[in-house]
């Protein structure tokens, strides 16, 4: 091992189990002797009470072993799985494919109209909530949570009546959530947002503690001076003078109309109103924004202009006379693990044998029992590691009365039926799954690319070295994470808030991958990050990782090898819903248009209904949901 790596501490023990639920039974096999006795370690876990998903570090997320089979089916167009079983004699009133928010609710709000219906679920992760999983980390004895994917309920006040009586219904007190979040935490410890400036990429390190955009929504104490910031960046005099001027300006650049400025907004990228509007031409300005539009998964060429300033937030908006957007309610609806803890309240809702207690409070330290999960006992049932390969119709659309739906699991394949199907997973692979769909519908479903996410938690022994350098989160165009946070103070469930900087405190790092500044389509800048996403091994992002915060804490005590405790690295290949660019998109009138490909995909076919939010075009658990309520709305009595 290098030295440098050894001082990294990539030499840090990693559990046998671990590795084994991160590699899967094929690559454990080189970890345990033999490929046979990989896979009974693995069964014999999934099995009893050591099967507990949300325990594991290493690679999580879309782990490997996830997907495989969906590729199988999608990439090679496989259709042959072998002799096929069928493990349950009676068939389900309704079975889901996918265990993420979406599926889960349409599940629930099935069991709303029929009580006591039969209810498979089934799902190709280890774990349910899609996204919304949870992370759950042990130091001394203390368990400490973080979220792996959906973070937080935004703007509750505004969801829709449906979504409201959802939220209701599970248990869910939205004013008790929001007085959870300690919106002074940063204020009371002088912890400010910085720009990063990582020795690697610049040549020599630097830290401007000042905000450009994507960690406004959370309150952080005041920074520096745009002066006192951007002296001290390292960066050339001339590029000093125009980050000066990109974020001081206060004078109207434009000369237009409200009407015609926001228009013309949504026409140009950022990049060119800088250079347009600002007379940037330095690159070293460029190259500090270039990665900051964040989950837009593009460059500043990328995205328009108005979705910069307004939604990224990213510097500029004094040049113009536009009233930008500002959150009607604050960002602070957010649970200890994120939105799994609504997926664990559906969950248990269905499930009542996974785990005790009746409030969302209990369920945040509830450890689940995951042996409950698929027992013949229960009306409803969940299957994980379980991929769907085939869903017919038992004879015409029209007049059958009973869906089959083909999965495999542990290289299996097994076939239930059931009176009704929601599709509840990723559109763009319905079609391999049920080619019997209209040409039209299959094309629409194909066309949206989801847009690939790297969320990281760190789990540090304490954050000293934060409160020393009085930052609490940092940008860093050009690193491996352009984004990295302490995590949100929220105090809920038994869960309590490290307010003590000698405390353990979880670090969240962001990464969304894409090749910008090649002149490539948004839509195939998403593709590359997912092979990049998928191709990276662990190591590769540990070292990262831990070279990324080594080098944003020098000048402190930190100490990577002896400070990380842990690191979770969540892979979502397939992360956000395609939202679709008002930079380079056609104009198809509202959401709900017809002409738009998730419209058009979602149609229910027969006794098969399609969920998700890809089926909203909006990644937001508010979508899943109205989306889940539409399907099981739509199929036929």
């Amino acid at each position: 091992m290098k030295k440098t790596d050894r001082e990294l501490g990539m030499g840090q023990r990693i559990a046998r189990r671990d590795l084994l639920h991160g590699l899967g039974a094929a690559a454990a096999a080189s970890f345990v002797p033999g490929r046979a006795l990989a896979e009974q370690v693995l069964a014999a876990e999934q099995q009893g009470a050591l099967y507990y998903p949300p325990a594991l570090t290493g690679l999580r997320g879309d782990h490997a072993g996830s997907f495989d089979v969906a590729h199988e089916l999608a990439r090679a167009g496989r259709t042959d799985w072998g002799p096929v079983l069928e493990p349950d004699a009676q068939a389900y009133d309704l079975v889901v494919v996918g265990a993420g928010i979406s599926g889960l609710a349409a599940a629930h709000f099935y069991l709303q109209q029929q009580p006591g219906a039969r209810v498979l679920l089934l799902d190709n992760h280890d774990d349910f909530g899609g996204h919304a999983q949870r992370n759950e980390f042990t130091l001394d004895g203390q368990t400490i949570l973080g979220y792996a994917g959906s973070q937080s309920l935004s703007e509750p006040s505004f969801y829709p009546p449906l979504v409201k009586q959802f939220i209701r219904d599970l248990g869910i007190d939205v004013d008790r959530l929001g007085n959870s979040y300690d919106q002074q935490f940063f204020l009371r410890h002088g912890l400010a947002p910085a720009v990063h400036f990582a020795t690697e990429q610049w040549g020599s390190h630097g830290l401007a503690r000042q905000e450009l955009g994507p960690l406004r929504y959370i309150p952080m104490a005041p920074g520096q001076t745009p002066e006192e910031a951007v002296a001290a960046m390292p960066i050339s005099p001339a590029a000093r003078a125009q980050m000066l001027h990109l974020l001081t300006v206060d004078e109207n650049q434009l000369g237009m109309s409200e009407e015609e400025e926001e228009a013309y907004l949504y026409e140009i990228s950022y990049r060119t109103f800088l250079e347009r509007h600002l007379g940037i031409t330095e690159p070293e300005v460029f190259d500090i924004l270039r990665d900051l539009a964040l989950d837009f998964t593009g460059g500043i060429e990328d995205i328009s202009a108005d979705d910069a300033l307004n939604w990224a937030g990213l510097p500029g908006s004094g040049a113009t006379g536009f009233a930008f957007y500002e959150d009607d309610e604050p960002y602070i609806h957010h649970f200890p693990d994120g939105n799994a803890t609504v997926a664990r309240l559906l969950v248990r809702g269905m499930i009542p044998a996974v785990a005790p207690g009746s409030s969302a409070e209990d369920v945040v330290g509830a450890r689940f029992d995951y042996s409950q999960l698929d027992q013949a006992d229960w009306p409803v049932r969940m299957r994980l590691n379980s991929t769907v390969v085939r869903v017919r119709h038992e004879g015409t659309p029209a007049q059958a009365e009973q869906v089959q739906v083909t999965y495999v699991q542990g290289g299996q394949a097994y076939r239930v039926r059931a009176r009704h199907c929601v599709l509840a997973c990723f559109n763009a692979i319905i079609p391999s799954l049920c080619p019997e769909l209209p040409a039209g519908q299959r094309e629409a479903l194909a066309m949206p690319v989801r847009a690939p996410i790297l969320y990281t938690n760190v789990l540090l022994r304490n954050w000293r070295a934060f409160a020393e350098l009085g930052i609490g989160g940092a940008v860093s165009s050009g690193s491996y994470y352009p984004k990295l946070m302490l995590d949100f103070p929220v105090s809920y469930g038994g869960q309590q808030f490290p307010d003590d900087p000698d405390q353990p405190m979880i670090v969240h790092m962001e990464r969304f991958p894409h090749r910008d500044r090649e002149g490539l389509p948004v839509r195939e800048q998403r593709r590359l990050g997912r092979y990049e996403l998928l191709a990276t091994p662990f190591s590769t992002m540990e070292r990262a990782t831990r070279a990324q915060l080594a080098d944003l804490l020098t000048g402190t005590d930190f100490d990577p090898a002896r400070d990380i405790a842990a690191i979770t690295v969540n892979r979502w290949a397939h992360g956000y819903a395609d939202g679709y660019w008002s930079f380079g998109d056609p104009w198809l009138g509202g959401r709900n248009d017809e002409r738009r490909p998730h419209v058009r995909g979602r149609k229910t076919f027969g006794r098969i209904a399609i969920a998700n939010s890809d089926a909203g075009g909006r990644a937001m658990l508010e979508e899943a949901v109205l989306q889940a309520h539409r399907a099981v709305q739509e199929l036929p009595s």
